[in-house]
C-alpha cells in the first residue's frame, strides 16, 4: 500500500504507472483509481475509473452546507455511494471469485473517508486481502484526526507492506 500525510504528492500517479508496467507485463491486473475532476481551474469532486475503462462520480462539491439525512458527506464533498458502488464492487466480486489460476493483482485506489461510507466496499476490500494468492496495490490515507478502522487493520496486517509517500 502506499500512503501519503498530504494530497496532491502523486500517490495515484504512482499506482498508474505501475499498472500501466504490470498490463504491459501481460500480468493480469483489474481495480479501480480515483482521480480529482476540475471545472475552469478547480476541483468540483472527484471520480472513479476502472482499469477496464468505466468512469463514474465519487463526489461532488456540494454548495448546499444543510446535510440531508441519508447524505454522505467529506467536508465540502458529497459522496456518490450509488455510483462508487455500482463501479467498484462487481469488480472486486470478480477478483475474489476467480479460480487460483486466475489470480490477478487488484489495484484499489484508494482506501479513505468517501469509500468508506460503503458498508459493502469494506467487506469486499477484507475478502480481497484475505483471498488466496490476490496481490492489493493500493493506497491509503495516513491517520490525521480519528485513525479510520478498515485503514489501521490493514497497516497492521503482517502480509501488507507500507511505502509513504511524501
Amino acid at each position: 500500500f502506499v500512503s501519503s500525510l498530504f494530497l496532491g504528492v502523486g500517490k495515484t500517479t504512482l499506482i498508474q504507472k505501475v499498472t500501466q508496467a504490470l498490463k504491459s507485463s501481460g500480468i493480469p491486473i483489474d481495480g479501480f483509481y480515483t482521480e480529482e475532476v476540475r471545472e475552469g481551474g478547480r476541483r468540483t469532486g472527484f471520480d472513479v475509473i476502472t482499469l477496464s475503462g468505466k468512469r463514474g462520480p465519487l463526489s461532488r462539491v456540494s454548495s448546499d452546507s444543510s446535510a440531508s439525512r441519508r447524505e454522505y458527506r467529506v467536508g465540502q464533498y458529497v459522496v456518490d455511494l450509488v455510483s462508487f458502488e455500482q463501479l467498484v464492487l462487481p469488480m472486486l466480486r470478480n477478483v475474489n471469485h476467480g479460480s487460483d489460476a486466475e489470480k490477478k493483482i487488484c489495484v484499489i485506489d484508494e482506501i479513505g473517508k468517501m469509500e468508506l461510507f460503503s458498508q459493502a466496499f469494506i467487506q469486499a476490500v477484507r475478502q480481497t486481502l484475505t483471498g488466496s494468492g490476490t496481490v492489493v496495490l493500493g493506497t491509503i490515507p495516513i491517520p490525521k484526526g480519528k485513525p479510520l478502522d478498515l485503514v489501521e487493520e490493514i497497516r497492521s496486517r503482517k502480509d501488507v507492506k507500507v511505502f509513504n509517500v511524501s
